[in-house]
């Protein structure tokens, strides 16, 4: 069934919660966060070369990144970058991938995860796809990975496990889905142990998803119906340009996943980081006697302990009394904020665009 099997990576966002040192010219999943000469991406599709042909890799952006796509990944043929003219959300970026996929294989089945994430147990990432893809390739079901929890995280969504599906220990179909809890909801339910963090990584065939599509999300799939003539030609991306941009802005979680009844959920442990915070990279970085992290930069620390220093270009930082902070500065732009306050980056950034201009985001 190889032959049939391809990924869809998607790697158009642009990681404000991760500003300065992510901007909107290099987001983050261009960077190399930990110094392995790989960005995020590079990474990414180096994990799924094991799972699918290079020519099945399909990867979608904003028309903004496409030269830093062509840059980074040469190998990948120009026909399977697929430009979005504008951000959608994961739902028409989605929907537009299976289009463009089904047009040239009626067959095939389809792994579906951004761009930007870390996983440290890649041979268990590897065994849990294929295991996935066989799942849906025999089943009519939308399946996603859900990871075992470690802490009472809030910055994840969570997935309820209901009943196996026969034959499987780690297959449930899913029972509810939960959106960022507080930290009081988010160690109920890890008690409970029946909650999964949401991974955001998907596995179907073309056509399952095709018809949650119009079964679930007729608006958006009315959108994309429009383009069945020009999918596979050299007339597609004629009408993404044209069309896209009318298509309604929404996750594939609220569209699709949360209103099917044929979701269900492999849970696995992969040593997974959606690297979405800074606590994340905190969490997951190498850290000096001190427990700091560095990155890109040198670091004269006194009495510093628990933080983050991302430096962009070659300086010396020199810092005191600092506990649990985040430092980090690109270009224009420098951010000094605690660990604990980092949920509040993302509307920094939208107030300072409000207030200083794009040039600083």
């Amino acid at each position: 069934m190889r032959q049939h099997r391809y990924c869809v990576i998607m790697c158009g966002g642009v990681g404000s919660r991760f500003w300065p040192f992510s901007r909107a010219n290099m987001p983050k999943q261009f960077l190399d966060f930990f110094g392995t000469g790989r960005s995020l991406l590079q990474m990414t599709v180096d994990r799924v070369s094991t799972l699918v042909d290079k020519d099945h890799i399909v990867l979608v952006t904003n028309e903004a990144y496409a030269d830093m796509i062509r840059e980074q990944l040469p190998d990948i043929k120009p026909s399977n970058i697929l430009l979005e003219p504008a951000r959608r959300n994961t739902a028409p970026c989605i929907c537009w991938a299976t289009h463009h996929i089904y047009a040239l294989d009626k067959e095939a089945s389809i792994m579906t995860l951004p761009s930007d994430h870390l996983i440290l147990k890649e041979m268990a990432f590897v065994k849990a796809m294929d295991e996935g893809m066989t799942f849906v390739e025999n089943n009519n079901g939308l399946l996603t990975l859900g990871i075992m929890p470690t802490s009472p995280e809030t910055g994840y969504g969570y997935i309820q496990k209901g009943t196996k599906v026969d034959g499987s220990d780690d297959t449930m179909k899913v029972k509810s889905f939960t959106e960022k809890p507080n930290l009081e909801m988010a160690k109920m339910l890890i008690a409970t142990g029946e909650f999964f963090w949401n991974s955001g990584i998907f596995l179907w065939k073309a056509q399952t998803i095709l018809d949650a599509f119009q079964k679930h999300a007729p608006e958006i799939a009315a959108h994309f119906d429009m383009g069945l003539p020009y999918y596979g030609t050299d007339k597609e991306q004629q009408f993404i340009n044209e069309e896209f941009v009318n298509s309604p802005s929404i996750s594939v979680d609220y569209a699709i996943m949360e209103k099917a009844d044929n979701v269900f959920v492999k849970t696995v442990d992969l040593g997974w980081s959606d690297l979405g915070t800074w606590k994340a990279l905190y969490e997951t970085s190498p850290r000096n006697i001190d427990g700091n992290v560095t990155q890109n930069c040198k670091l004269l620390s006194a009495d510093c302990k628990g933080s983050v220093f991302a430096i962009k270009g070659d300086k010396v930082v020199v810092a005191v009394g600092l506990k649990d902070y985040i430092v980090a500065e690109n270009g224009n732009a420098l951010l000094i904020c605690p660990l604990s306050d980092e949920q509040k980056v993302r509307q920094m950034v939208n107030d300072v665009k409000t207030r200083f201009g794009e040039d600083y985001v």
